[in-house]
């Protein structure tokens, strides 16, 4: 998992988080994978992109999740460098073996209408060009339900986390493999 503060649990105790539940998750069912997450709050794809080699080199992972991007448009960085940085850490990762699942955001809209559409589309973009698996956008079910989330009005609360695995769950169930 190499993600940002929506996957490292800012707010909440790191076994809330969606990711500590996909691992329980994927114990209870039988899968025998063990999830590393690599999330910190704050991450961008910038820095996703510089700590992706170590991390590919010391856990091998079968899959990686990146859920990497929105602190890169919460601060208004370029959408063409932050779609390079996704790409080049989609590639590396399918490089090793690893199946990828991109997760996407969506942006508030004072961003403007062009950067939002242009930010929104580009997971896609990415996940069509390549050939990866995609989670349209990790805070569907609980974005604008403002008792799920934290006052901040960006990040979800303990009780919105099993929402976003069940948002994140369809998408990678089918990479999975009992061993």
């Amino acid at each position: 998992m190499l993600g940002d503060s929506l996957s490292a649990g800012y707010g909440i105790k790191p076994a809330q988080g969606w990711v500590a539940l996909l691992e329980k998750r994927l114990r209870e069912q039988g899968y025998e994978y063990r999830v590393v997450n690599a999330s910190i709050s704050g991450e961008t794809s910038g820095g996703g992109l510089q700590r992706l080699p170590r991390a590919l080199e010391l856990h091998q992972p079968a899959v990686v999740i990146v859920e990497l991007g929105a602190n890169d448009g919460l601060r208004g960085l370029s959408v063409p460098l932050t779609r390079d940085n996704l790409t080049k850490i989609v590639a590396e990762a399918k490089k090793t073996g690893a199946q990828v699942l991109l997760v996407g955001m969506q942006l508030p809209p004072n961003y403007g209408p062009r950067y939002t559409n242009d930010f929104m589309r580009m997971f896609r973009d990415i996940a069509s060009a390549s050939s990866v698996g995609l989670v349209p956008f990790l805070l569907e079910s609980v974005a604008l339900k403002s008792e799920l989330m934290q006052e901040d009005g960006l990040h979800p609360t303990a009780a919105a986390q099993p929402a976003l695995l069940e948002t994140v769950w369809p998408h990678l169930k089918p990479m999975l493999k009992k061993r």
